[in-house]
């Protein structure tokens, strides 16, 4: 029997890795294309050693449309999953161009060799940064696209409408994942979150923290209108989101998705806030962080916590791990990497 091969995009990054897991532990074939811009090539062998079996892996820059034709044209792919894009808010902010023409451009050249190729089923990685600071929580998927707050947010806006007209030329299949806050790492402590340089998450900046690595947590403003101060997200483990994206895949290989575009929100459906998470991190790992309260951050919202209702009805998707548990997980990885 053939299996079905899955091109991952981003495949080595953070949740592409995870999402590489759950899907050969599920039967597939995966073939990764990374640029390596920001992850590490061993993470590969990691995945390896956690599934028994090495992926297929490209190095190839997206924005290289050549290079993406070619791919697709000696390779025969039932399914994309597109992670590989840049994803810090803040960077975003002072780096625009950047994001757009990496964002947008890997998004293009994967769609168009895939019109070319007749490969017709795609999940794409969105971020519920896509709403905007919602008028009501918990946000579900009717609730408006309001304008986003940073050019990460706009590239994954203009990523679901590019999406919405490629599916209706072109009868392709897609699901939009909008996930909240990835947290965590695999139980095995050999893959998890890997950022280059500064962390841009919340997560990563706790574990170097307490590592020493960093010498201080700045939690960004403590006058939002919430229970402490500080702001609040959804913190969803990385293995559950992973498991969405196989589940997701599934719909689509078995003709199960209701319409050509399908949108579902991916998180626990509990808002924590900044000052939680770094409590419970302490908590649990038996620490003490050395964190200050500092201004604002350009391009944050106050709140966001998703409605996951429709994912549990329509995927049979639901969260299973706890805070607790990320947070156990997270630095079990971290202190592998000391």
């Amino acid at each position: 029997m053939n299996l079905e091969k899955i091109l991952v995009t981003g495949g080595l990054g953070y949740i592409g890795s995870h999402t590489v897991v759950a899907l050969q532990q599920s039967g597939y074939e995966v073939v990764i294309i990374d640029d390596l811009s920001n992850s590490e090539l061993f993470v590969l062998d990691r995945i390896s050693e956690i599934t028994g079996t090495k992926p297929d892996f490209h190095q190839i820059d997206l924005k290289d449309e050549k290079s993406v034709q070619q791919f697709f044209s000696e390779n025969k792919i039932d399914g994309v999953i597109h992670f590989a894009a840049h994803k810090a808010v803040g960077e975003s902010v002072e780096k625009p161009l950047m994001y757009f023409k990496n964002n947008i451009l890997g998004l293009l050249h994967v769609l168009a060799a895939m019109k070319e190729n007749e490969v017709d089923h795609f999940i794409f990685s969105s971020s519920c940064t896509v709403y905007g600071q919602a008028d009501q929580m918990p946000i579900d998927e009717a609730a408006p696209i309001k304008k986003a707050e940073s050019p990460y947010a706009k590239t994954k806006q203009m990523g679901e409408e590019i999406l919405e007209d490629f599916v209706s030329a072109f009868e392709k299949k897609v699901i939009s994942l909008r996930y909240f806050n990835p947290v965590g790492a695999h139980p095995s402590a050999l893959i998890g979150e890997l950022p280059k340089g500064i962390p841009n998450n919340l997560v990563p900046f706790v574990t170097q923290t307490a590592a020493g690595i960093r010498e201080q947590l700045s939690v960004f403003g403590n006058d939002y209108p919430t229970r402490d101060g500080t702001a609040i997200r959804d913190y969803i483990f990385v293995c559950d989101l992973a498991d969405a994206h196989v589940k997701a895949l599934r719909r689509l290989l078995e003709n199960k998705n209701k319409e050509n575009l399908e949108i579902f929100n991916l998180g626990t459906g509990i808002g924590s806030t900044v000052l939680e998470v770094v409590k419970t991190f302490e908590s649990v790992n038996d620490l003490k962080l050395n964190y200050k309260i500092v201004g604002r951050r350009a391009g944050d919202i106050t709140e966001a916590y998703a409605d996951n209702t429709k994912a549990a009805k329509e995927l049979g998707w639901e969260p299973e791990t706890s805070l607790e548990e990320s947070m156990r997980t997270a630095w079990k990885w971290q202190k592998t990497l000391n």
